[in-house]
């Protein structure tokens, strides 16, 4: 069946550089705060306002206040030629008074032009006193009067970056504004009605036109409609990925249960009855006609990855092969180094697959895995190129699922025949999340932690006190201790303050030599990897690593103890929780210092003192989902969850619920979506670009 956007909504997917005033420079900066199609512009409501409604006589323009002014332009006064310093000023005024036009480092043609001297134009600006006299300076708008009811209005205040004006912006989001058609509606009558919400064009309309600050609420009925629309696209789209993945032909895998025996007579300690209970629930799984799609979330440290071993023997003693995916090469490797020894004991033969396999071993390792000479298969996502073929792959497992997206864990299942998957994730999402980006997965917790993981002692620590913290690090590291040392940028930048790794290398370096590596997400994989190795092994001299956040996910050196995190208060609290958990893994007791550069905002504040207090990580998550709402609860934007324009979570949870109710019933109704309805929420689901879901319509 063919599904082509519908012809409707070309305009809104046209380039934003397409709309008035944007060019190619200034279409970059639209394309970093919104996005690069017009449609992208829609969604960025405004942040505020300004009144521009108030137009007195200039003698009647108080200070302090915004004002719209009809003046005559009487005199120019440009700048010194030898005193830049001295502003332009333009001497304007009406029947009541006079007023200057104040304008620094000053284009004198251009003002020429716009303020020509012996006529009328409009100016729109805060009104000042400078020595007993008005003035506007840089005033806002200037136009011609024919244009003053353009100007004379409620103005939306945007949210900007450096570059674009907000002029700029709000001209051209008007524009979007106008392209946008009367669409089909896709919203149950009977909500709609109950809710008393206008039709999407209404309320896009009345959203980007705030008269009070009130309508910039979220709860207005303008953003409530525009919230649900995305939620509604958000839940469907997750509700036809499911029924895809429920509807293809599964298969059932049931080993024997001996090389699962035989791996956990190997263990060092016993399976937690959290691992015990999940593992059922993947065996009864994996046992059933259907697919599985399975989400595992296991807070830091919990034996998310022996239970993805024994999910995969279990597939591998049913005859088939398995495949482990993780998000970076270095995770890649590194369950490749914890499984191999299990696999080596078994008689199986794993290999690991990254971008770096090159060449004859790359080749040989391929043809291998198509003959189904190799049992386990760990990669990173070059796991699901075109030229990887499984002889049988039965299970997928994908490790730290929020960095890879549903098409991506898509065609990794493509590559077997009625492929079970089970995603994981040391991330504790809040349930009100999970909904919004895992609503298609039956989910497992792990929420024991095994034998040998040490409590981690957590102290905030003013920056100031770098000194003493780098002295306390010499006296563990003569002890034998191993440090992480994480800073939140690579390099230093001359407009930020925050510590950069490279520049902490340095000044680590000068006073402990060679003990210290770097390890950052731009350096070259072969020295990454030498780094990390160096720092893991035994009796190399390695014992502090300065790195980035790049070893926030399943980075695992037993004897390192301690962690220092400077500026922990740019950090959000899930990630810091993940770093954190990257010491104390060895049996032995962990510290974790947080150094923060005061004073601290009170948000800030009460996130340091949740981390400090409790090592839950789903207490953790939704304090963190409390502190900061969705959009960054993990503390990045590349975290995979949703990242919602209009929706905010902590206010439109009711919504979320409700759409997820309207995209089952939907979805039972009408599966291919053919009825009237169905075929405006099709509309719905382009309109938020939710591909993955046209994908699977697409296909059938």
């Amino acid at each position: 069946m063919a599904l082509l956007r519908p012809q409707i909504l070309f305009p809104l997917f046209a380039k934003a550089t397409t709309l008035p005033g944007i060019g190619p420079r200034l279409g970059q900066l639209v394309e970093k705060i919104a996005g690069d199609k017009v449609v992208n512009l829609l969604w960025h409501l405004p942040s505020g306002l300004i009144d521009r409604r108030f137009s007195p006589k200039v003698g009647d323009a108080p200070p302090g206040k915004i004002a719209t002014l009809v003046v005559d332009v009487l005199a120019h006064a440009p700048s010194p030629p030898r005193n830049k310093r001295i502003p332009y000023r333009i001497t304007c005024g009406d029947e009541t008074g006079k007023i200057a036009l104040v304008f620094f480092h000053a284009q004198e043609d251009y003002l020429m032009r716009m303020l020509p001297a012996g006529e009328k134009r409009v100016v729109s600006g805060k009104i000042e006193l400078f020595d007993g006299k008005r003035q506007m300076t840089h005033p806002d708008h200037i136009a011609p009067l024919h244009q003053i009811e353009d100007i004379k209005r409620v103005e939306p205040v945007y949210p900007l970056t450096e570059g674009l004006s907000s002029k700029v912006l709000d001209k051209s989001i008007r524009a979007a504004v106008a392209l946008a058609p009367e669409l089909p509606e896709w919203l149950d009558p009977a909500y709609q009605q109950r809710n008393g919400w206008p039709s999407w064009k209404a309320a896009l309309s009345a959203a980007h036109a705030p008269a009070s600050e009130a309508d910039l609420s979220p709860t207005t009925l303008a953003r409530q409609r525009l919230a649900y629309d995305e939620l509604l696209s958000n839940q469907l789209a997750l509700a036809l990925v499911r029924l895809k993945s429920r509807t293809r032909r599964g298969r059932t895998s049931i080993g024997d249960g001996a090389l699962r025996k035989k791996a956990e007579a190997a263990m060092p300690y016993r399976l937690t009855g959290a691992q015990r209970r999940t593992l059922e629930e993947i065996y009864a799984d994996m046992a059933g006609e259907n697919r599985m799609l399975r989400l595992l979330q296991g807070d830091v440290g919990s034996g998310k990855t022996v239970v993805a071993l024994m999910a995969m023997l279990g597939a591998v003693e049913a005859g088939g092969q398995a495949a482990l995916m993780a998000p970076t090469e270095i995770l890649a490797q590194q369950h490749g180094e914890t499984l191999r020894p299990y696999a080596e004991t078994l008689g199986l033969r794993l290999e690991v697959l990254t971008g770096r396999s090159k060449g004859a071993a790359r080749a040989e390792i391929l043809a291998d895995i198509a003959r189904g000479a190799v049992h386990i298969v760990v990669g990173t996502h070059a796991l699901f190129q075109k030229d990887v073929e499984f002889h049988d792959l039965a299970l997928a497992v994908i490790d730290e699922q929020h960095r890879f997206g549903v098409h991506q864990r898509l065609d990794l299942a493509d590559k077997g025949n009625g492929t079970d998957v089970l995603v994981m994730t040391a991330t504790p999402i809040p349930r009100t999340l999970a909904l919004t980006t895992y609503g298609d997965m039956a989910v497992s917790r792990l929420d024991e932690k095994p034998p040998g993981r040490a409590p981690v002692d957590t102290r905030l620590i003013n920056l100031e006190r770098l000194d003493e913290i780098a002295g306390g690090v010499s006296r563990a590291i003569g002890s034998g201790a191993k440090v992480y040392w994480v800073c939140p940028l690579v390099e230093g930048s001359e407009t930020s303050d925050l510590a950069a790794a490279e520049d902490r290398f340095v000044h680590l370096k000068e006073r402990f030599g060679a003990k210290v590596a770097l390890l950052h997400g731009q350096i070259k994989a072969a020295d990454k990897d030498a780094a990390m190795e160096r720092f893991a092994a035994k009796n190399t001299g390695c014992q502090i690593l300065v790195a980035t956040t790049v070893i926030e996910v399943g980075v695992d050196v037993p004897d390192a103890t301690i962690i220092v995190i400077e500026h922990a208060e740019r950090f959000g609290l899930a990630q810091l929780h993940q770093l954190r958990g990257r010491v104390g893994r060895g049996g032995k007791p962990g510290t974790c210092l947080l150094l923060y550069a005061g004073p601290l905002t009170e948000t800030a504040k009460a996130r340091l003192s949740t981390l400090r207090d409790t090592e839950d990580g789903f207490v953790i998550a939704e304090e963190d989902l409390k502190l900061r709402g969705g959009g960054e609860v993990l503390g990045t934007r590349q975290s995979g969850l949703p990242d919602f324009r209009l929706a905010d979570i902590m206010v439109h949870g009711d919504l979320l619920a409700a759409a997820r109710d309207d995209a089952k019933l939907t979805i039972a109704r009408d599966p291919d979506l053919e009825t009237p309805r169905g075929q405006a929420l099709r509309t719905l689901l382009y309109l938020f670009q939710q591909d993955e879901a046209v994908r699977t319509l697409r296909s059938g």
